[in-house]
């Protein structure tokens, strides 16, 4: 009987956790998918050019996650709710909207057709250190060892991953070092994504999840528009209507974008700040298995030091995170911007 009566109440924990794990796997998988979808284009050229460039795919993906946040959270954008915005909250919404909505994607996407998949995986780990340490000086947050320690791990991982690549073609030289142009457009972008995160968690603790969300993709999305068609031209979007291009987004949209954002979400609501955290630590790994099995990109030398580094460093943090959820309450849900924002500077890019 004792057995019967607990069991309700374990299927929305076990069922959390499953969606959160689901959602990460198709996450981790979203820049292999992205390169291989260009790859496709490139042997389907149109009048010279690629249909599914990545600013294609950038510009939809983010039009196909508008479309889910608006039905998840369209309730939320009301007068009432409105009205409560200061012109502050406004002024944060619209920078954090510029910076992890329309840069930090826009770079990261860039950075995918001038390096390895694993390379923007593994220094795209830089945005956890950075957040942290930006945590520490700006905010005056207190952080425990395991979390120091794991953030010098991972910032090291990272180091070495981008000082020790092979001489490539996409190189720039900086004093005795020649650095990948790729991976220091990664770096940029998780120093867009930490300021964001910062500004979020300074000024927009008391927005609602939804108007936090719509607000940062809608606006991100009008931004890196007119950014992309000031920078390449204004018929650098031509193709963003081709049948080519739609048949193979329904495919990024509809797996990337809807399951993988909604299934998030679902997660999201369902679980713990700990576990979510714990369980989004795994994007990395996902992300080089699936380059691993869709482009056949092996890790090189660097790769396998500066990501075993930062698993290491992802290890200690974890260590630190479950520390301090017993006694700052981060076993209670996810049910705030500020919770969502903790979770997700540990996860990474999401694919849009």
């Amino acid at each position: 009987m004792t057995k019967l009566r607990r069991s309700p109440r374990l299927i929305p924990r076990i069922s959390g956790q499953t969606y959160l794990w689901l959602a990460i796997l198709i996450f981790g998988a979203s820049s292999a998918v992205t390169r291989k979808l260009t790859e496709i284009g490139a042997q389907h050229f149109m009048d010279g050019r690629n249909p599914i460039s990545l600013c294609n795919v950038l510009f939809v993906g983010n039009l196909c996650a508008l479309i889910v946040l608006i039905l998840i959270y369209g309730r939320q954008w009301n007068k009432a709710t409105l009205k409560q915005l200061s012109r502050k909250d406004w002024i944060a919404l619209t920078a954090v909207a510029i910076l992890s909505g329309a840069l930090a994607p826009g770079l990261i996407f860039q950075a995918l057709g001038l390096t390895a998949v694993n390379n923007v995986i593994l220094v795209g780990r830089l945005e956890p250190p950075l957040t942290l340490a930006l945590s520490v000086w700006l905010l005056k947050e207190r952080v425990n060892f395991w979390e120091f320690i794991g953030a010098i791990a991972a910032f090291v991982g990272v180091t070495l991953t981008i000082v020790l690549q092979p001489p490539g073609e996409a190189m720039m030289k900086m004093g005795a070092l020649q650095v990948g142009v790729g991976e220091l457009l990664v770096a940029a972008g998780s120093v867009a994504v930490a300021a964001s995160t910062i500004i979020g968690k300074k000024y927009l603790s008391q927005v609602p999840l939804g108007i936090y969300n719509i607000f940062r993709t809608a606006l991100g999305t009008v931004i890196f528009f007119f950014f992309a068609i000031w920078l390449y031209g204004h018929n650098h979007f031509t193709d963003v209507l081709s049948p080519f291009l739609w048949k193979w987004m329904f495919l990024y949209g509809a797996l990337i974008v809807v399951v993988g954002q909604s299934f998030w979400l679902k997660g999201l609501r369902s679980s713990t700040v700990s576990m979510a955290s714990l369980v989004g630590s795994f994007t990395p790994i996902a992300g080089i298995l699936a380059a691993y099995l869709i482009l056949g990109e092996a890790p090189t030398l660097a790769q396998y030091i500066g990501g075993s580094i930062i698993l290491i460093g992802i290890f200690l943090s974890q260590v630190g995170t479950r520390h301090q959820a017993s006694r700052k309450g981060m076993f209670s849900k996810v049910d705030s911007t500020q919770a969502e924002q903790k979770v997700e500077s540990g996860v990474g890019f999401k694919g849009i």
